[in-house]
């Protein structure tokens, strides 16, 4: 399938839009008519055939608009992304999985050409043409992690493991859901969780640290994330809370399913050959409510979730003085019907459809 990349902002006038294949292949967050925190963690080995799982790294009609935004982000605030001095060599195998992968996985799209440490490595989206020496900073316009998370959508926390731990020691972090990087960088994984609500007392984390810190190269891990946003904004981080914030203040029954948007994060791990660090990758999907309740199912799932979602969580993610105004807007989308097991749009079985 030959992608069609979008020339669309995440800022200002706000023109970025779904295609119907983008709506298609979302990935819905909720498998059950209601939602509580689990570890909900499973192989990312690949498939359905379309979906946003298929690729170790997808690329979408998103991708050269996020990588604008994330130029601008950067040049307005450098210390979004940050690496430990410890994190070089993590950042090379980054660098590696990413090229590697995308080089495999889109060929039409990206290439890499490898003679010994001599690499040649090609971004037909982006315009990009770059030979370089493997593991010579030198040789790069920024560090490895940098350089590869400036070309790939997501943000990135690169995790050192040490001490029965995962230490958020380098990341690359610019579109995330209201936490700082700046304010994480060095912190462990109970400590850069701290304010999450009730998942500490039920043991989400422990459990969910003791997975990670068993991911064997190769084999890789995924799980969804999910929260609210008003507008398709990609940078809702804390520093700049003061832009984002007071958008919340401007919805009205009349524009609810235009400005509000579901925002889901595929959340990826890789364990790095050479530094035996984790990569999390957390990759960020908008999609507007009009949109969602286009799906008949997702309508009533949604409408049933944040309808009993509890007030801790709601306000946890941001939308609980909102949420009585979403709430009945997706009442209208729900006819009380049973709802089928599974995030796929009618049965757990179907992929979503193809372009």
């Amino acid at each position: 399938m030959t992608i069609q990349f979008n020339d669309e902002t995440f800022r200002g006038d706000y023109t970025f839009k779904n295609s119907q294949w983008a709506i298609d292949r979302f990935p819905f967050p909720f498998h059950e008519d209601n939602y509580m925190y689990s570890v909900n963690m499973e192989q990312h080995q690949g498939g359905p055939e379309g979906s946003v799982y298929e690729k170790r790294f997808d690329v979408d009609e998103h991708y050269v608009s996020e990588m604008k935004d994330r130029a601008q982000v950067l040049a307005e605030d450098p210390l979004r992304c940050q690496s430990l001095p410890h994190m070089t060599l993590a950042g090379w195998d980054l660098l590696e999985l990413i090229m590697v992968s995308k080089s495999e996985d889109y060929p039409d799209l990206f290439e890499l050409h490898r003679d010994g440490n001599h690499w040649h490595w090609i971004n037909k989206p982006m315009g990009i043409d770059q030979r370089f020496t493997f593991m010579d900073e030198t040789t790069l316009p920024y560090g490895p992690m940098e350089y590869i998370t400036r070309q790939t959508q997501g943000d990135f926390a690169v995790l050192d493991q040490r001490d029965d731990n995962l230490w958020m020691d380098a990341g690359m972090v610019t579109t995330q859901a209201d936490w700082s990087l700046d304010f994480d960088i060095g912190m462990n994984f109970f400590e850069w969780h701290a304010p999450v609500p009730k998942a500490h007392e039920m043991g989400i984390f422990v459990r969910a640290l003791k997975f990670l810190l068993n991911v064997q190269q190769g084999s890789p891990a995924r799980r969804l994330n999910w929260t609210m946003t008003v507008n398709p904004l990609l940078d809702t981080s804390p520093e700049n809370y003061h832009k984002w914030g007071v958008q919340k203040t401007t919805l009205t029954p009349e524009n609810v399913g235009q400005k509000q948007h579901l925002r889901v994060e595929l959340q990826t791990f890789f364990r790095l050959p050479r530094s035996n660090a984790l990569v999390f990758p957390i990759r960020c999907y908008l999609i507007a409510l009009e949109d969602v309740v286009s799906v008949p199912k997702w309508g009533r799932r949604l409408h049933r979730v944040i309808r009993d979602l509890p007030e801790e969580l709601a306000t946890y993610k941001g939308f609980i003085d909102n949420r009585p105004l979403i709430v009945d807007y997706l009442s209208k989308f729900d006819d009380g019907l049973a709802t089928s097991p599974g995030i796929w749009p009618d049965k757990d079985s179907e992929p979503p459809l193809q372009a």
